[in-house]
């Protein structure tokens, strides 16, 4: 089996532009600052720069369409 996919959002580079959101709500939220955000197991927004949230098993494949269809490449994925 596979290592467990973990994905993180660089704000910096963020456009604020929401398709991660409508890909995948139960993973990334857009934050009152217009930006994303990946949210924890709990459904919190993780705020600290380059934190990593893990991707449910049925989440794979629209976690990578968001990274893959981001405008601002902002969507990092690790362990894939």
């Amino acid at each position: 089996m596979s290592e467990e996919l973990q994905v993180w959002i660089d704000q910096d580079l963020c456009t604020g532009d929401g398709l991660c959101a409508q890909y995948a709500p139960e993973v990334f939220e857009l934050d009152i600052d217009g930006l994303a955000y990946v949210k924890g197991d709990s459904g919190d927004l993780l705020q600290a720069p380059g934190v990593r949230t893990r991707v449910p098993l049925h989440l794979k494949l629209e976690v990578i369409d968001s990274a893959k269809e981001c405008p601002g490449e902002c969507i990092h994925l690790v362990g894939e």
